[in-house]
């Protein structure tokens, strides 16, 4: 007589949001390691070692006040200001955009990048696009430190609104994280998700306002321009960091609604299509 075939036993993901925050907390010394080991393995064998963290955006920051104050003889919309004024607005942005980018170019290729995790059930997958995300924050603390002591230097204390800094990056924070669910999921499915990103971001870069202001477009192209998720940030990044405007209560209220659904998405979406990873792969 034969045996009956085994069960075959269909893993199940949580998707709610308790869970989320359940399996960070859990799994917080792990975070923190591979964090640390992903950020020193990044300048491993180089002479200065992480000290690039501290040259690259001091040297970029150089090149953007010679550039604009010396090539371009460039001012800021119609308020004119001094031409290292320009820089740090536009640094300022460029903070903001680098974080968003290193993060979402990533995310296509990080379940790729660990084809051995997603053969290890007792991994927890969901932690690779928060692992990303504190090592693009780290480098984006060590640029804000760089502008912190250029804009001392130059014009003293920043304003008090800039301890908003951390309540405006928060939803950034949340939005960036759900597109690398979202967008790290796909890519195992997808493989031009990579490519297509890439274009995307280019786009993205462009069509915020980091090397113009919002009040340079017609009025008739500025709803337009918000509709672009990083506009608002790098628009309340810039008022509470340089001209002392906190910011507004609704809109940034707003902003946090829909950072946090569009983060318990990605979330809902990679936990549904990760059972499939290890037959893709």
């Amino acid at each position: 007589m034969r045996s009956p075939a085994p069960e075959v036993t269909v893993q199940h993901f949580d998707t709610a949001p308790a869970s989320l925050v359940q399996s960070i907390w859990h799994h917080r010394q792990l975070i923190t390691a591979m964090t640390r080991r992903e950020v020193l393995g990044r300048y491993r064998g180089s002479v200065f070692g992480l000290l690039w963290t501290l040259f690259n955006p001091l040297v970029m920051l150089t090149v953007y006040t010679f550039v604009f104050s010396v090539v371009f003889n460039a001012r800021w919309g119609n308020d004119g200001g001094s031409r290292v004024e320009f820089a740090l607005v536009l640094f300022a942005g460029l903070m903001i955009f680098n974080l968003f980018a290193e993060c979402i170019n990533r995310a296509p290729t990080l379940i790729l990048a660990n084809v051995n995790y997603v053969k290890k059930v007792v991994f927890p997958l969901e932690i690779l696009p928060l692992i990303s995300l504190c090592t693009a924050l780290f480098h984006m603390i060590i640029s804000l430190c760089v502008w912190l002591v250029f804009y001392g230097v130059f014009f003293g204390w920043p304003p008090l609104t800039a301890l908003w800094y951390p309540v405006v990056l928060l939803p950034l924070l949340l939005l960036i994280m759900g597109g690398s669910w979202l967008l790290s999921a796909l890519g195992v499915y997808l493989r031009d998700t990579a490519q297509m990103v890439t274009v995307a971001t280019t786009m993205l870069m462009f069509l915020s306002p980091i090397f113009y202001p919002l009040s340079a477009l017609p009025t008739a192209y500025q709803p337009l321009l918000l509709l672009n998720p990083l506009t608002p940030v790098i628009e309340m990044v810039r008022g509470c960091l340089i001209w002392g405007q906190a910011p507004a209560p609704g809109f940034l209220a707003v902003y946090y609604a829909v950072s946090g659904l569009v983060c318990w998405f990605g979330f809902v979406w990679f936990q549904k299509t990760r059972k499939g990873f290890a037959d893709v792969l």
